[in-house]
């Protein structure tokens, strides 16, 4: 809007309107006075012609405050009369006019947001304006056409977009520039009070105490109050101007001394060319020189090379007699290796012989320590009845040789009876004695035997409880290290192992490796399928806490630091093999199958070093994979094993061979598991159930150790009792012998001795018989006990003559197997000494290409700096030397007076910054003073307009006032910025003129009319609006104010007067330029206003 502001007040005189001009400044007060009444008489009589742009031909709302819908208004392009009693729309068809057109929500009066004009209910409002766009004032004809209308949709956050559209209804534009641009063209300002004045801003400019609201409302009106503000920025920027200008004169004298140092100094660098010239006729030199150098540089590469190609036949010729060798050491090895395999099985036949022949020794001796314990028992006996024997013949003879002595100490009858009694009683304890003797002897060969079983059983139970305290011990080590390798995985492999890697660490960056050990291997591989893992550890074995080194040097070394950190006989093994970035290549060499992996291609290995050692030490390229049992038995023994193909390992780890079967002593994988939590819970299981078997053999290891005690302690007792008895038996026999002694029945007793004598002897007899028995019995048990250990003893000998056998041939093996690994490693060695001599080739074919095109660059680069080859005797050293001698004696120059390129450099830098700096310096002062002229002659023609403006004003105002019989003037105080207006009713004495606050309401309202007419008549605005000008007035003020509005609005048919009153307006008279919208009023649920025109059948001109 101020654009539009700022080209009404520099452009008086516009080509849209013809208004009125004030040229003659030094014309008096009653001149103007005199041509203002002319003015405002001409602009009553006149007769124009029909506006023909910016007008208002229709509106339309929907949803806009309390309406649903309202519109379309058709206006007419004079005078439009709204009319309708409280409610029905006037005054929301004011406010969309100017929320429409861009106005603010404030400007109405009637919002502080556009949001608050959107009806209750509803999600968005609409408003349509469609503007005159004719005549050769037309906005854009050819692409609006005749009109032009606006569309805004307002949504209920408060923001708004517009749509601008022909008369067609195409849309041409959505921006608020070009609706900016068109009010411009137009010159319609909505914010401007004297273009549409709504009731509010009316009643606060009649009730305003403050003169300098009022000044302001008119300075607002006649856009005096932007041309104002406009000048005011002009001269602050005109200071500013003037500031810089200062500061530039300063810098231009500044510039200008370093403009003629820079001179100078120009001038003073003519000498050097010379040194330059020749300088130049070098750098030829040299060009051509380095491309000769590089031609002689280029022949010895190319007779390498050839050189080289010749070699390249004996490498081949090497691998042939390496790979001939090399299949002769594998035949020998096959060789050997069946006749290990026949010695094995025939071993293998001899293994269940050999345990039978045990199991049958072992029962054989038994039965010969049985008969043997029979034989001791007799041979006690019978040295007991010897015992006996001797006795009772000792005791015969004795009596036999008392009989003479008895005769005269002869007893009595009944002493004797008695006598024989207590012989008899003794007699028959003796036997009690004898018999409980016999079963105790009984009960001790029991109680022997029960120790015998019980010591066996305890030797066998407490190697079975070290056995499982050793494997729960390993157990639960294995166990550990599973736990903590789930922080650190190298604790898999020893928890020592974390320590020791920290000491290669320190030492290789000590320097005592020359290369870094790798190891554990074990840590660097991992099986892509976990169902192989147990299978890769019993074929790497050792091989995963392994080493390598890559040189003995390093190995020394590190065998050092595994004295610190291994016990002795736990070492781990050292592998030495050279260090190389890249895996061997096996394909030639390594087994293809389309089903199986070998171990190289089912493993993930981290470090190349890693791959090559294994594929060297194990030869893992050519060892399949095969999970099944059955199916790696069909693969390797059914038929031919496949090509390269020396083994294969199963997934429980058995190994299978061509010829031969061995099963695995692992049951579980233990370095090699992916999934460490399942590990660690079998293991915790395993620990479990080692210690529930080892409570249990504790258990019975305690109780057959009690047995064995008891047992003892019985035995111990009734070797007691059976001394004890045998004492008993002793004495009794005494006692027998004491009371035969006697002279009585010395014959008897005789007989009786010698009767007990016979059957001793019986009973002696019997037992030599039963003791020859056993001892037969025994001899024959120990014969075929000794042909039991004898069959045992040969088959031992046999199988271990078989051993025997075995174990050179297991020796020649291993050395046949060697010899085909360094025979492998003789034909890789050449292998690699081939691809290292064919990489040699290949990179000096590289270099020589890389060189060939440098000579071709350094060629094409000698022909731009000289076209033509030069032949140059001169090296390269030399001339460089002499341009660098050269290159010192112009930089001594350059540092004696600066360097040239930078000096003409520096020159007409400085020299161009000076001139622009003059240029600008005196543009500014032209501008200033141009700016000083123009704003000379714009302020006073500003004060001219300010003076004529207002003078007019008051005229217009008076003459307004004389029409009803009132007198009145308006007071501007151009100073002070104040405008005060008086009136008084009839014409009474000037001086009682009252304020119009004293006025009654309707003739504030005339009064208010007839001041806008005032400023109606000075301002420009293709239409003009008024809301309920009449509401306060009487019938006669009315009558008078619609007269002289009648009377503006028929002397300016241009112009398009749009009037809102509450009144029904029935008394204007009937004319082709009036019509007037009566607007019903609002019904309960009414969606849609209807009006209609007093003038429908007319057609609007």
């Amino acid at each position: 809007m101020g654009k539009r502001k700022e080209e009404s007040v520099s452009k008086p005189r516009s080509h849209k309107r013809q208004k009125q001009e004030f040229t003659d400044e030094h014309s008096d007060e009653s001149n103007d006075e005199e041509n203002s009444l002319f003015s405002f008489d001409s602009n009553f009589s006149s007769v124009s012609t029909v506006g023909d742009v910016g007008i208002i031909e229709s509106i339309q709302l929907k949803n806009f405050m309390c309406h649903s819908m309202l519109g379309p208004f058709q206006f007419g392009s004079n005078l439009n009369f709204v009319v309708g009693n409280n409610g029905s729309g006037k005054s929301s068809v004011l406010t969309a006019l100017i929320v429409g057109l861009g106005g603010k929500a404030t400007a109405t009066n009637r919002g502080s947001s556009l949001k608050m004009f959107v009806k209750t209910g509803a999600t968005s409002a609409d408003i349509s304006i469609t503007l005159r766009n004719q005549g050769r004032d037309a906005f854009k004809p050819e692409v609006y056409g005749d009109s032009i209308i606006v569309n805004q949709h307002i949504n209920l956050d408060g923001s708004r977009s517009y749509r601008l559209k022909s008369k067609s209804g195409t849309i041409v534009s959505s921006k608020k520039e070009e609706l900016l641009g068109i009010l411009d063209h137009f010159n319609i300002q909505v914010d401007n009070p004297v273009s549409v004045l709504t009731q509010e801003m009316s009643k606060h400019f009649l009730q305003s105490k403050n003169e300098g609201d009022k000044y302001k409302f008119f300075m607002k009106a006649t856009q005096l109050e932007q041309m104002k503000e406009d000048y005011s920025y002009i001269m602050k920027t005109k200071e500013n101007t003037s500031l810089q200008i200062e500061q530039g004169e300063e810098r231009l004298q500044e510039l200008k001394l370093l403009y003629k140092e820079k001179k100078e100094r120009y001038r003073s660098i003519g000498f050097v060319n010379e040194m330059r010239n020749h300088l130049e006729e070098l750098k030829h030199k040299m060009a051509w020189a380095v491309v000769g150098e590089m031609e002689r540089e280029i022949q010895p590469i190319r007779e390498g090379i050839r050189a080289e190609e010749v070699n390249t036949e004996k490498f081949d010729q090497k691998l042939a007699e390496c790979q001939v060798k090399v299949n002769e050491a594998e035949e020998k090895y096959k060789t050997i290796q069946e006749k290990l395999v026949t010695i094995s099985e025939e071993a293998e036949t001899l293994h269940p012989q050999c345990i039978l022949l045990k199991a049958d020794v072992q029962a054989r001796r038994k039965a010969v320590n049985e008969v043997e314990v029979l034989y001791n028992r007799v041979k006690t006996e019978l040295k007991r009845l010897g015992k006996d024997d001797e006795q009772l013949r000792n005791r015969i003879e004795e009596m036999k040789n008392s009989v003479i002595f008895s005769s005269a100490n002869r007893i009595s009858a009944p002493e004797k009876l008695e006598k024989q009694r207590k012989i008899a009683q003794l007699k028959e304890r003796l036997q009690a004695f004898h018999d409980e003797e016999v079963m105790i002897g009984q009960q001790i060969d029991q109680f022997q035997q029960a120790i015998y079983k019980h010591k066996e059983e305890h030797v066998k139970l407490r190697r079975e409880d070290s056995d499982m305290k050793r494997e729960l011990d390993a157990k639960q080590k294995q166990l550990r290290e599973l736990r903590d390798s789930k922080t650190n995985t190298f604790k898999r492999f020893g928890q020592h192992i974390p320590s020791f890697l920290e000491a290669v660490e320190t030492a290789y960056r000590q320097g005592r490796f020359k290369r870094k050990p790798v190891g554990p291997l074990g840590a660097f591989i991992h099986p892509k399928d976990a169902e192989l893992s147990l299978a890769v550890e019993s074929c790497l074995k050792s091989l995963l806490q392994a080493f390598c080194c890559d040189n003995h040097s390093d190995e020394r070394a590190l065998q050092q630091l595994m004295a610190n950190h291994y016990p002795r006989g736990f070492r781990p093994s050292i592998i030495v093999n050279k260090f190389q970035d890249k895996v061997y290549d096996v394909r030639h060499r390594g087994v293809h199958h389309p089903e199986f992996p070998s171990v190289l291609t089912a493993l993930e290995i981290d470090d190349p070093v890693v791959a090559n050692c294994l594929i060297d030490a194990r030869g893992i390229e050519k060892i399949l994979l095969i999970k099944s049992s059955r199916k790696a038995r069909e693969v390797m023994q059914s038929n031919n094993p496949p090509r390269n193909c020396r083994e294969a390992f199963t997934a429980e780890g058995d190994q299978v061979f061509d010829r031969r079967y061995y099963s695995s002593d692992y049951h579980r994988p233990k370095y090699l598991s992916k999934d460490v939590e399942a590990e660690i819970s079998h293991l915790e299981n395993e620990v479990a159930n080692r210690k529930a078997q080892l409570t249990a053999c504790q258990r019975r290891l305690y109780s057959v150790e009690n047995e064995i005690r008891q047992n003892e302690d019985h035995l111990h007792r009734h070797r007691q009792h059976q001394k004890e008895l045998q004492i008993k038996m002793r004495t009794t026999n005494a006692e027998i012998a004491d009371l035969e002694n006697t002279d009585e029945n010395q014959s008897v007793d005789i007989r009786v001795l010698e009767d007990v004598a016979e059957e001793n002897k019986k009973k002696m007899e019997s037992a030599k018989k039963e003791m020859q028995e056993q001892s037969r019995r025994m001899e024959e048990l120990n014969n075929i006990l000794q042909e039991a250990e004898k069959r045992f003893e040969e088959i031992k000998e046999k199988i271990h003559q078989v051993e025997e056998i075995a174990g050179p041939i297991k020796d020649e093996l291993n050395k046949a197997d060697s010899e085909v690994e360094n025979r492998k490693r003789r034909w890789q060695h050449y292998e690699d000494r081939k691809k290292e001599h064919l990489a040699c080739i290949k990179k000096h074919k590289e270099l020589l290409a890389a060189k060939e095109k440098e000579l071709e660059e350094k060629t094409a680069q000698a022909r731009q700096i000289y076209a033509e080859r030069m032949e140059v005797s001169r090296t390269v050293k030399s001339l460089d030397a002499e341009m660098n001698r050269l290159r010192e004696r112009i930089n001594s120059e350059k540092n004696h007076h600066g360097n040239r390129e930078e000096i003409i450099q520096q020159f007409l830098d400085a020299k161009e910054r000076y001139e622009d700096a003059n240029i600008k310096v005196k543009n500014l002062k032209r501008f200033i003073m141009l700016l000083e002229e123009i704003m000379t002659q714009r302020f006073k023609i500003y004060r001219q307009f300010l003076r004529l403006l207002s003078l007019r004003c008051k005229l217009y105002f008076d003459y307004l006032l004389r029409i009803r019989a009132c007198c009145g003037k308006i007071l501007f105080d151009h100073k002070n910025e104040t405008l005060s207006i008086t009136v008084q009713p009839g014409e009474e004495d000037k001086a009682t003129l009252n304020d119009v606050r004293s006025l009654s309401g309707g003739e504030r309202s005339f009064s208010t009319v007839c001041f806008i007419l005032s400023l109606w008549s000075i301002t420009e605005s293709p239409f003009r609006c008024l809301d309920e000008f009449d509401v306060y007035m009487d019938m006669v003020n009315r009558r008078i104010a619609m007269d002289m509005i009648l009377k503006v609005a028929d002397s300016q048919h241009h112009r398009q007067f749009i009037l809102l009153t509450p009144q029904s307006m029935s008394s204007l008279p009937t004319s082709s330029h009036i019509r007037i919208l009566r607007m019903q009023d609002p019904e309960r649920g009414q969606t849609k206003l209807n009006f209609h025109n007093r003038n429908e059948e007319e057609e609007d001109h």
